[in-house]
């Protein structure tokens, strides 16, 4: 076992692009672009250095000796095989939850930061005030964290390729859903900022605030909208390759739903009785500015379709693009052969 360890190790065939290229077309053995990940499992005290040189070692928790299980990395408590693909499956999910929750968060920095500065540069002031850029934090940190981090395993995870060792946790897939909901939430926030006090027909914040020190429904209406577009981009996030449906299985995760129920309930509250203290208009937003808040924050749910199509085209039109390259590489490499073997003959 260590010698086979070791060898895979030390094994230098990931960086043959030919071999690779035709073990995947003639007997569908696909090799890692950064060396294979070698498990070896063991229960004896002779497996130990096998164990401890393979990249992960299982070790039996039943009838596996004590230094086979110093030696591993992963003991099976119940010494069955099949506790290895529910490990497997933990493991992926931790990392899914991990890339679901970055993928909010940055969003969340992204709009929130382009808010603060242009509200900065255009007034002296940004429309998002100290305190409710905190209940942003709040939201975003802590019990967003909570609820994507408890997202159940699904046997799904282990239908994916593994994830190689060099690859960036934050995938292309990603920055497009990152870089498309935070652009149409800027979208949002500028047209509200700048156009919204004639289209609607509101005073503008900074000058209610600059006349009285009062705090303007303007602003507020912001504020609300801002929050509801991450609260429906929370939905999105739980899904990472661009799914069609992005309710399926919430119901399956109750902190989830209740986290995203408790932040909604909060957020009504703050926005309607918060006040002075939380920095929006005394008595809240009217009926109708409510409803122009949740059409705005539910519009991050087309709007992530609409980005799923387009990264789908691109991916494809680069194949086809990579493709027709590969062909014609192909067809030069054979018409220089063919002119070489006409001129041996000649």
């Amino acid at each position: 076992k260590l010698t086979l360890a070791h060898g895979l190790n030390q094994s230098t065939l990931f960086a043959d692009k030919t071999v690779c290229h035709k073990l995947k077309k003639e007997d569908g053995i696909s090799i890692f672009p950064d060396r294979q990940v070698i498990a070896m499992t063991g229960d004896g005290t002779n497996d130990a250095p096998a164990l401890k040189r393979a990249d992960i070692g299982f070790a039996m928790g039943i009838s596996g000796t004590q230094i086979a299980k110093d030696a591993a990395d992963i003991i099976l408590l119940d010494d069955n095989f099949a506790s290895i693909v529910t490990a497997a499956k933990w493991g992926r999910n931790i990392y899914a939850s991990l890339q679901k929750f970055l993928q909010f968060q940055l969003t969340v920095n992204i709009a929130a930061v382009v808010t603060a500065l242009t509200g900065a540069f255009a007034y002296q002031t940004s429309p998002l005030a100290a305190i409710q850029l905190l209940w942003v934090n709040l939201l975003m940190d802590s019990l967003a964290s909570l609820a994507l981090a408890s997202e159940p395993p699904v046997d799904e995870l282990l239908e994916k390729p593994p994830v190689n060792r060099t690859d960036h946790m934050i995938t292309k897939r990603m920055w497009a859903n990152m870089l498309g909901q935070a652009g149409y939430q800027i979208i949002v926030v500028m047209v509200l900022l700048f156009a919204g006090p004639e289209l609607l027909g509101i005073p503008p914040g900074h000058e209610v605030e600059d006349e009285t020190g009062d705090d303007s429904v303007h602003y507020t209406l912001i504020f609300n909208s801002f929050v509801w577009m991450q609260l429906f981009n929370e939905i999105n996030c739980r899904n990472l390759k661009g799914e069609f449906n992005v309710f399926k299985g919430m119901l399956n995760n109750p902190i989830f739903c209740g986290i995203l129920l408790g932040t909604s309930v909060l957020q009504v509250l703050i926005v309607q009785f918060g006040g002075h203290a939380m920095a929006v208009a005394v008595g809240g937003l009217p009926a109708g500015y409510w409803g122009l808040s949740l059409a705005l924050g539910a519009g991050s749910l087309p709007v992530q379709q609409l980005i799923n199509v387009i990264f789908h085209l691109g991916v494809n039109s680069k194949r086809r693009w990579r493709q027709n390259q590969r062909y014609k590489r192909e067809l030069a490499l054979t018409v220089q052969h063919t002119d070489g073997t006409h001129l041996h003959n000649d």
